[in-house]
Formats: structure tokens, C-alpha cells, sequence
């Protein structure tokens, strides 16, 4: 059991809401097991595609990146923000797996900086509609029988396109209102090539221009085709979708709502669910005239999102504005569960760890930097040095105000993201200095190898992105954080977060 100080109360401190009962939290403990994905892997990509991508994505980055080419072969500064809107303009052309990274972009702000994930702002919902003909022929072909048997109605035109799928309204013949989320025709492919070519590419960027960009995203492509690969079968979010609502009945979460889904009128490229109106979460105007104080949302689901990663090892992983929806009725709906984090053990101990030590556990502080070295191996001795003392004192000046002080005085994404910057930086060198040849040799040598190791069922995928995804959601809150509660700190609630570390019950209570 974790020994815990308490924190002084600030100005404004979230109040303790939460009401404990072991019936049901016994309850939420016989939930089954948090689903795991159905895995299936992206299609090779074939040859011909492969070539043809590039050549149509080296027409895009010549088009895109030509007047900053010609100063720098002029020797005329070109600024980061220049060198941003063509790359967003270059991702947005290509679309599929570059608006993806476009999305990271934009979410990422701790690692790319305010200023250029604001430029990929547009990415979020940015998608070209599919053409309803196809749309028809998808979810017919998925469900077995014609579109006006299945829906009363069904809007030809998407209320949301993105990279990865639309999403069109429709009415059951049941009179219910749904959201028909729809695969996009052929997108398995793209992205299987994408990824293909996207290394050489970003190397190449880093390398010709280096300002900063290539390396993040040299990094953020470990990992990112199992992301991808779970995103692309809607099962897996149905069945995520199912769990939550699951669990947040148990937690008594009455004003957290999960949309309900139509496993009968759902497949592997179609999803159906509930819809669910409302304004996005940092839409204040909106909100104002709803008439009702959405503290307490923010404040219930920061809470339950840390009851899910701390407790049970996964988590929504994108908990951006546009999927996080403030209905009228006072509630707040949390959307798009196709990106889910799964912790393993070691980074599941190192955020309970962390609670734990910002709420006062002094042994805490070095079982962090334990983990730390664990987890970056050789690389941290040569950041931190053999010593762990300055290493605690160093990761303690840098948590303790983050986790303690109001959301208006820190800034929360300091720590998680400050080792993919590090790593980031160092891949962005290398990149620099390799010739041309050299990318192209690299490229083709581990084409062959990912070849081979997929022939002979060898698993290559062992970046576990779900400290990533852990410190942007971390990123979110600090947003949400600063509009909603700048006057509270994250763990202000010393009862409720030390009732999770010691595995007690929790029960949400809501009036």
C-alpha cells in the first residue's frame, strides 16, 4: 500500500463527489476483460502500388516544398512555420496515412510545438467525402441487404470524413437516430504503402530542410501500423465501445455516456451507433447557453479516464476536442474509441508510481527512475548518468508542480514528452547525415528483412506506443485543464486517487 501525504487544498479544489460501495465495485470487477484487439495484419503492398505512391507522392512534396527548396539551394532562410503549411498542404493532398500523422501533428503539441500543431488543426476532420454510390455498395455488401431495409433513412452526405473512415446520420426503422461509420473502399492498401515508403521520405525531409519535423514523425512510425491495422476493423472499437459502457454503468458514470452500439448492424467496415447531439468540448460559447456549469463533467472524466489506465491498463487514446461532445441534456459523450492505449505492466507501474509519489510516497520518486532506466535502457546512463540521486531530485522538481499545482501554472506535458523529444532529435541527426543512397539502400534492406520476418510469422512490432498515447491524453487535459479548471490541481482529490492506487472500490455518485 502506498503511503500518501495530503496535498494542500487550493483555490477552487475539485470537491470530493465520489460515493464508495463494494457491491459495486465488486460488480465493476467481475466486468470481463478488457477486449483485446482482432488483429489483422495490412496487406502486402504490391510492387506496382508501391511505385506508383511514390511517384505521386514525390509530385505532391516537389509541388508542395518547391519554393522553399529554391531557398535553400539560394541560401534564404525559410522559417518552421513555411516549412509546416506545406508539409499539412502535402498530407492533406495525399490523404490516408498522412492525414493520420497530420492528426498526431496537431495533437501533439508538446512534441511539435504550439505553433505547428496548430497548423495541422485541419487535419482532425479534414477527409474528402466518399462517394455515396460506394457508401451504398459498402454497407450492403457488409450487412446483406438493401440500405432502405436496413435504415429508414440515411444521409447521403457525412456529418464527419476522415483519414480512416466517414460517418453518415441515419434513422432506424425503429425510429432510433444513429451514426453509420463506413471504412473507406481500398484503405487497407494505401496505408499498408504509405508505410512503406514513409520512412525514406521523412528521412529525406530531415535531411533537405531539417527543421525540427522529420524526427518526431521517424519515430511516431514505430508501432504505427498495428495502430492502424486495429483502427481499420470497427469490431474492435464495437467491442471497446461495449466494455466502457459497461464499465462506466458499474462506476455510476450517469453523466459520462458512451454511445450504444448495433452489433447486428455492424461489421468489420461498418459501425452502428447511437447519435448523440451536441457541441465539441471547447466550443464555450456553446456550452454557455446550455446553461449548466460543465466543471463537474471535466472533472468526472479526467477521474474515470485515470480509474481506466491506472486500474485496468487501457484507455481511450484520443480524447481530442471533436470526440468529446457536451450534449444539453448535461451530459457529455465521449466518441471515436478506434484508437485505444494498452499499458503493459512496467508502464502501468510507472503512472501509478507516479500518482502515487505526487500524492507523497517518497520510495515512490526512485521506483520512477528505476523505470525510467528500465525502459530506455543505455540511453538513460548516458542522459542521466550513473548516480540516481540528482536523477530524483531532477524528475521530482520537474512532476511534483506539474501533478500539484493548478492547471493554470504548469504545463503538464513537460515530462512525457521531454524523452520523445530527446529520441526524436537523435533520429532527426541521423537522418541528416545520410546520403541519399544511403536512405535508399536502408529502405530496400528493410523491406527485405520486414519480408522475411512476416513469412516466417516473426512479430517485428515492438514499440509499445502506449506511453505516447499516455502523455497525450495527459496533453489534452492539460487544454480542457486550463478552460475549466485553471484554478484546480490534477490530483486535488487526494481521497479518490489514493483509493485507486490501493485497488479500493469506486463508485462515481452524480445528482
Amino acid at each position: 500500500m502506498f503511503e500518501t501525504a495530503p496535498i494542500e487544498p487550493k483555490s477552487g479544489s475539485i470537491t470530493n463527489s465520489t460515493n464508495f460501495s463494494r457491491t459495486a465495485a465488486e460488480s465493476a470487477r467481475k466486468e470481463i476483460p478488457f477486449p483485446l484487439p482482432i488483429t489483422r495484419p495490412l496487406p502486402q503492398p504490391d510492387t506496382v502500388l508501391v511505385r506508383r505512391r511514390i511517384l505521386e507522392t514525390f509530385s505532391v512534396i516537389r509541388r508542395r516544398f518547391g519554393s522553399i527548396l529554391k531557398k535553400r539551394v539560394l541560401r534564404q532562410r525559410t522559417t518552421t512555420e513555411e516549412v509546416a503549411r506545406a508539409l499539412r498542404l502535402s498530407f492533406e493532398d495525399l490523404g490516408a496515412t498522412y492525414l493520420k500523422f497530420g492528426q498526431l501533428i496537431a495533437s501533439s503539441p508538446g512534441i511539435f510545438g504550439e505553433a505547428i500543431s496548430q497548423e495541422f488543426r485541419t487535419c482532425l476532420d479534414t477527409g474528402p467525402a466518399i462517394p455515396f454510390w460506394k457508401v451504398r455498395k459498402i454497407v450492403e455488401r457488409e450487412l446483406g441487404a438493401p440500405l432502405e431495409e436496413i435504415y429508414d433513412e440515411f444521409d447521403s452526405e457525412p456529418i464527419a470524413a476522415a483519414s480512416i473512415a466517414a460517418v453518415h446520420r441515419g434513422k432506424l426503422t425503429t425510429g432510433d437516430e444513429v451514426a453509420v461509420k463506413v471504412v473507406r473502399p481500398g484503405v487497407a492498401s494505401t496505408i499498408a504503402t504509405d508505410i512503406e515508403i514513409m520512412e525514406p521520405l521523412f528521412s529525406l525531409l530531415a535531411k533537405q530542410i531539417g527543421v525540427g519535423l522529420a524526427g518526431p514523425l521517424l519515430q511516431l512510425l514505430s508501432g504505427f501500423s498495428r495502430q492502424v491495422a486495429e483502427e481499420l476493423n470497427l469490431e474492435n472499437e464495437l467491442r471497446v465501445m461495449d466494455y466502457n459502457r459497461q464499465l462506466a454503468r458499474a462506476l455510476g458514470l450517469k453523466k459520462i455516456l458512451v454511445p450504444k452500439t448495433y452489433p447486428e448492424l455492424s461489421s468489420t467496415s461498418v459501425l452502428t451507433m447511437e447519435f448523440v447531439p451536441g457541441v465539441a468540448i471547447d466550443d464555450l460559447e456553446s456550452i454557455t447557453q446550455f446553461g449548466f456549469d460543465p466543471r463537474p463533467l471535466i472533472e468526472d472524466l479526467v477521474k474515470a479516464w485515470f480509474v481506466t489506465a491506472a486500474r485496468y491498463g487501457a484507455f481511450h487514446g484520443d480524447v481530442h476536442a471533436g470526440n468529446l461532445i457536451v450534449i444539453p441534456d448535461g451530459r457529455i459523450a465521449v466518441l471515436d474509441w478506434g484508437i485505444v492505449g494498452r499499458l503493459d505492466e512496467r508502464t502501468r507501474n510507472f503512472l501509478r508510481s507516479l500518482i502515487a509519489a505526487c500524492l507523497g510516497d517518497e520510495e515512490a520518486w526512485t521506483t520512477l527512475v528505476r523505470l525510467v532506466r528500465e525502459v530506455y535502457g543505455q540511453a538513460a546512463n548516458e542522459v542521466f548518468g550513473p548516480d540516481n540521486e540528482p536523477v530524483v531530485k531532477w524528475v521530482r522538481s520537474t512532476l511534483e508542480p506539474i501533478l500539484t499545482k493548478p492547471f493554470g501554472e504548469v504545463n503538464l506535458s513537460v515530462f512525457f514528452t521531454e524523452p520523445q523529444q530527446r529520441h526524436a532529435g537523435k533520429l532527426e541527426e541521423e537522418a541528416k547525415r545520410r546520403s541519399l543512397l544511403e536512405i535508399v539502400r536502408m529502405w530496400r534492406q528493410r523491406r527485405r528483412l520486414r519480408n522475411l520476418a512476416e513469412s516466417t510469422g516473426a512479430d517485428t512490432a515492438s514499440f509499445d506506443h502506449g506511453t505516447f498515447l499516455l502523455g497525450k491524453q495527459l496533453v489534452y487535459f492539460e487544454r480542457y485543464g486550463k478552460l475549466f479548471l485553471s484554478d484546480t490541481p490534477l490530483l486535488a482529490d487526494t481521497e479518490f486517487f489514493s483509493r485507486l492506487l490501493d485497488d479500493d472500490p469506486i463508485v462515481f455518485s452524480q445528482d
